[in-house]
């Protein structure tokens, strides 16, 4: 028992690493993925072709050939990054594909017919936007933008493989050295539970907003 809590402060040092990239690399890629739903819907004839593209090609490849390209390919044309820096944008890009099909298809709930009423009504376009479409989108977006935060935190791990010195990296160090393998992947499993459930509970409390910030939007409008 004192072994294992001797770990604990190793293991909180990887879970900040790991905390710090995920979410940098989250909200780069939520920033990304609703850009690019915007050019989409906004310049639907120029931009459908590349970004079906982008999107089936980052979805198809797996994250750790992408990581791979960015850390030891990106070099050869003079663009050089640390670890942790290429892990985060790569991770951010692999994960905007991802995001922007989630706001395609949150924006594609909303019915027609709403937007129609009010433009029949008067209603400003930009108005129509924060008080119709904005509140109906984020309530479909997210928890599917929580569930894919969290396969962000986890695909993370690949970083342990250029030395990124997060939890997955911090345990296999661990094991290597000591040669004990319950205590530290026990704590793993423990670190990355509460960092997926800390998003599940943020994304709970967001949901929960989102009728205020309708009401809020229809007051405003």
């Amino acid at each position: 028992m004192d072994n294992l809590l001797a770990l604990v402060p190793r293991f909180a040092d990887a879970m900040l690493v790991t905390l710090e990239v995920s979410v940098i690399a989250a909200l780069l890629g939520i920033a990304g993925g609703f850009a690019l739903n915007a050019l989409r819907l906004r310049y639907t004839s120029m931009i459908a072709a590349p970004y079906g593209l982008f999107v089936w090609l980052i979805r198809g490849m797996p994250y750790l050939s992408q990581l791979m390209i960015v850390y030891f390919g990106l070099p050869v044309f003079g663009i050089t990054m640390t670890a942790v820096q290429a892990t985060v944008v790569s991770l951010a890009i692999y994960a905007s594909a991802y995001f922007a099909e989630i706001f395609r298809a949150a924006w594609a709930s909303v019915p027609r017919g709403q937007l129609e009423a009010a433009q029949a009504f008067g209603v400003s376009r930009w108005s129509a936007f924060r008080a119709i479409e904005l509140p109906q989108a984020l309530a479909f977006a997210v928890p599917l933008l929580a569930n894919q935060t969290i396969l962000v935190i986890k695909e993370s791990a690949v970083a342990s493989i250029i030395t990124v010195p997060e939890l997955t990296m911090t345990a296999s160090d661990i094991v290597a050295s000591t040669y004990t393998y319950i205590g530290p992947y026990a704590l793993l499993i423990v670190s990355y539970w509460l960092l997926t459930q800390a998003v599940s509970l943020l994304a709970q409390r967001a949901t929960s907003m989102i009728p205020f910030l309708r009401n809020d939007a229809n007051k405003a409008s």
